[in-house]
């Protein structure tokens, strides 16, 4: 049996279809392209229990990813994260079936391990020597890392006002960094007109076709842990909009090879207030969403203004009956204290963003009494220590701590 069943690309514009073992980025047409699979020949070969009984990973889903030779899997362990039931926070706001998905633990601190981790073992394999991207921060701390565990060079480059943490991250695993006095699209093209020059390979994102199947991992996990079976909504914080379009793709996989059934659930796309391109363009019932002119938000891995999957972001929402969601940034980090005070969690913005979004949602109506939402915190907050004003309170050392105040 083959490890993958990887059988071309293709364009999911056009239709224009690619060798997948020839270094490909954009379609002709200017769309991302996509890997696609044999999923008949792969159900024949493998089922749900066969990968129940594999090691905890990513990789466990080895059938259905593109990296064909055991030699060139690039991993730090990553994958299978924890369901997490919020009991309190969901009493408080009427969400008696309240999940998160906790990305924070995967290698670097984020969900962006999955696509690094699959994305750098593939260009590995296709002979990529020097891998160049833009990032708003955690998408090169992850890259840089698996580069370095690959023995690949990577050059990053990343705005100006990214996270320190991040910066300090690609820096200390040896990576090429550069900033830019600008935003993410600005540090986009700047990779660009390198990779041009020089032959890099460009992995910014969807310009390659296989950081989405590590992201698609999400999705599989997901039915697995939910018993092959899926919540009735997704509520997935939105910048580039990879997870959710991978999220997406790996549902409709299983569904083709029997493993789920036809129930999907309604997908959410969470953005902040201060960039929501997505939104805009859904609530216009819009094919593509429209450049955010002074993007800002405290929630930067989602500060996109403009993203390259915007058209399959907005074709997930319309087909699962999904909607898109603004939340301004006071309540991202209402809702940030309020995980790490009721639940012991301490998420990114990002993944506070999407309590935020569910609290709304709920309010509104169209999350209904014992709907079962599923919420994805896509990083650990230890890499935001900026979001929380920490003002303990300062005790001589010969003096008590204030015993009475804290009874109960």
């Amino acid at each position: 049996m083959p490890r993958s069943f990887l059988s071309h690309l293709e364009c999911p514009q056009c239709g224009t279809t690619y060798d997948a073992d020839i270094i490909h980025h954009l379609c002709a047409c200017g769309s991302p392209l996509l890997a696609r699979y044999d999923l008949a020949a792969a159900a024949r070969e493998v089922s749900p229990a066969d990968v129940s009984r594999r090691a905890p990973s990513l990789w466990r889903y080895r059938e259905l990813l593109p990296v064909r030779t055991d030699a060139c899997e690039v991993t730090l362990g990553e994958g299978m994260t924890p369901i997490v039931p919020l009991v309190r926070a969901g009493t408080l706001h009427r969400l008696a079936h309240l999940y998160l998905k906790d990305e924070g633990l995967l290698p670097s601190g984020t969900f962006k391990a999955r696509g690094a981790a699959v994305g750098v073992s593939r260009a590995k394999e296709l002979g990529a020597k020097v891998l160049v991207m833009p990032t708003n921060g955690n998408a090169g701390g992850a890259w840089a890392a698996y580069a370095a565990r690959a023995g690949l060079r990577a050059v990053v480059v990343m705005p100006e006002l990214a996270p320190l943490i991040t910066r300090h991250e690609c820096a200390v695993m040896g990576s090429h960094l550069f900033l830019v006095d600008g935003l993410i699209t600005d540090a986009g093209r700047l990779a660009g007109r390198a990779a041009a020059q020089a032959g890099w390979y460009d992995v910014s994102t969807l310009k390659e076709p296989y950081r989405i199947e590590g992201k698609k991992t999400m999705g599989y996990e997901m039915a697995e842990q939910w018993g092959w079976s899926v919540p009735d909504v997704v509520v997935y914080p939105t910048g580039g909009g990879v997870g959710l379009i991978g999220i997406y793709k790996a549902l409709q996989e299983m569904q083709a090879m029997g493993w789920i059934g036809p129930k999907l659930p309604r997908f959410v796309a969470v953005q902040a207030a201060g960039c929501a391109p997505i939104v805009r363009a859904w609530e216009r019932r819009a094919a593509v969403s429209e450049l955010w002119a002074d993007a800002a938000t405290v929630a930067f891995g989602i500060n996109v203004p403009k993203a390259l999957g915007d058209f399959l972001v907005l074709k997930a929402l319309y087909e699962t009956d999904g909607r898109a969601i603004a939340v301004p940034d006071a309540e991202i980090l209402a809702a940030q204290q309020e995980l790490a005070r009721q639940e012991g969690l301490f998420v990114c913005p990002e993944g506070a963003a999407a309590l935020a979004a569910a609290i709304h949602l709920r309010e509104e109506g169209w999350i209904a009494d014992g709907d079962q939402v599923l919420l994805l915190n896509t990083g650990t907050g230890l890499k935001y220590p900026e979001t929380v004003a920490a003002q303990p309170a300062v005790i001589p050392a010969d003096g008590e701590l204030p015993v009475d105040d804290i009874r109960g």
